[in-house]
């Protein structure tokens, strides 16, 4: 799932739907951006193969990659939007390294404002050129 969203990161949101996701590397206020809106979208395959898998025996393996679709989305949600954005707001203070690192460079990847010239497109997977404590 890592190597989808990457791929669909770089090159969908930071692309041809820039028009959706740069509401998510601009200021507001609100609660809600047009980014979301990929949420809904990205849900579309999973319940498809959930009801394939689950009416046809023979394509029952299906569900399985729903249940990943489906799992990768909630971690997406708890780690993104909760933890790092704090959509939701609690105090934490990440003390894992590996933590640390991906949220660095999550914050790294919204210091563009722009589509052009980003880098850590990745969810999980942060390389250590990320880690805040390597200076560049």
């Amino acid at each position: 799932m890592e190597g989808v969203a990457w791929f669909t990161h770089k090159y969908v949101m930071h692309g041809f739907l820039w028009t959706w996701h740069k509401s998510h590397h601009s200021y507001h206020n609100h609660t809600l951006e047009r980014n979301d809106l990929f949420a809904v979208v990205f849900s579309i395959p999973a319940i498809v193969l959930f009801m394939i898998g689950a009416e046809f025996p023979e394509y029952h393996i299906l569900i399985y990659f729903a249940i990943g679709i489906t799992g990768y989305g909630i971690f997406y949600v708890l780690f993104h939007d909760i933890l790092v954005h704090q959509r939701i707001k609690f105090r934490y203070k990440a003390k894992g390294k590996y933590l640390k690192r991906m949220i660095h460079a999550h914050y790294l990847h919204h210091e563009k404002r722009t589509k052009e010239n980003c880098e850590a497109f990745g969810f999980l997977y942060a390389p250590k050129k990320f880690d805040p404590s390597v200076k560049k």
